[in-house]
């Protein structure tokens, strides 16, 4: 049996519906206990990765677990999980937990996440990937009022990635031992600029789109109404400042999964009706 957590975001459906399509037995774990539209057989189970006194349950006779980064308290969460007798753990991580720069405070939650993992003494993978393709999915409300979206960072350019694929090797770490130990790196297959992802996504719709770059101050005010001050800096940090680079392509979707990588414009087509 094995646990997804994040059953509802974007990796989590997609790992639900790997595992359940390749005829594994799933738990789908969701604070609400429910899961609309789940696929036949799998089990969906309440718990609140915030509180590991509920996960006991949905714990119950799972071998391996698809654990999400940044909770309150990750070393009890891995507790519960190692006395369940779980015998390996995928965490999604993200590219910045390579560079141990815990004074960033979302490279810091990835690194103590991964950290916590290590000290469970749990067999385990580190999935590190790029910027989502899904992400393109945040210009939606302004893609519903009209053909302008704006951009925070429109300069910088990233190897964007499709959850499916992340979930594929999620699924493939979970039901092989040929995965523990490593820390996998994950891009797409071509590093794109948000001007060329909104052309391909206008070319879809049959619609001339337009993106319009917001300056710093723009983008630092917008940002301020989405996300903790402290997230607002570590953006800013990553992709202002340049510490942060995911412009390149990274061979490990090929090597875990012998298939390239979708690109995006597989996502759009997968994807394209959610913007009609």
């Amino acid at each position: 049996m094995y646990l997804v957590c994040g059953s509802r975001g974007n990796i989590g459906a997609e790992l639900v519906r790997a595992l359940a399509g390749a005829g594994e037995p799933v738990r789908a774990l969701t604070r609400s206990g429910g899961l609309p539209d789940a696929p036949d057989g799998v089990e969906v189970v309440h718990g609140d990765l915030d509180r590991p006194e509920t996960l006991s349950k949905a714990l119950v006779g799972v071998s391996g677990m698809f654990l999400l980064p940044g909770y309150q308290d990750m070393p009890g969460v891995l507790a519960e999980v190692r006395r369940a007798g779980a015998e390996r753990v995928v965490l999604l991580s993200g590219s910045s937990a390579a560079g141990g720069d815990e004074s960033n405070a979302v490279s810091a939650y990835m690194i103590r996440s991964e950290r916590a993992v290590r000290e469970s003494g749990l067999p385990a993978t580190f999935l590190r990937p790029f910027g989502f393709m899904s992400n393109t999915l945040r210009w939606l409300p302004e893609l519903q009022a009209g053909d302008v979206v704006s951009e925070p960072f429109a300069d910088v350019a990233i190897g964007v990635i499709d959850p499916y694929d992340i979930a594929a090797v999620a699924a493939a770490a979970l039901r092989s031992d040929a995965h523990e130990g490593q820390a996998y790196l994950l891009s797409g297959p071509d590093v794109l600029l948000p001007g060329e992802r909104l052309a391909m996504l206008g070319a879809a719709l049959g619609r001339d789109l337009r993106l319009e770059a917001l300056s710093r101050d723009e983008a630092r005010r917008r940002m301020s109404g989405q996300m903790p001050p402290e997230y607002v800096e570590a953006m800013f940090s990553f992709y202002a400042d340049g510490t942060l680079d995911e412009s390149r392509v990274v061979l490990t979707i090929e090597q875990v999964l012998g298939r390239p990588p979708r690109p995006f414009s597989a996502w759009v087509s997968a994807h394209a009706d959610e913007f009609r």
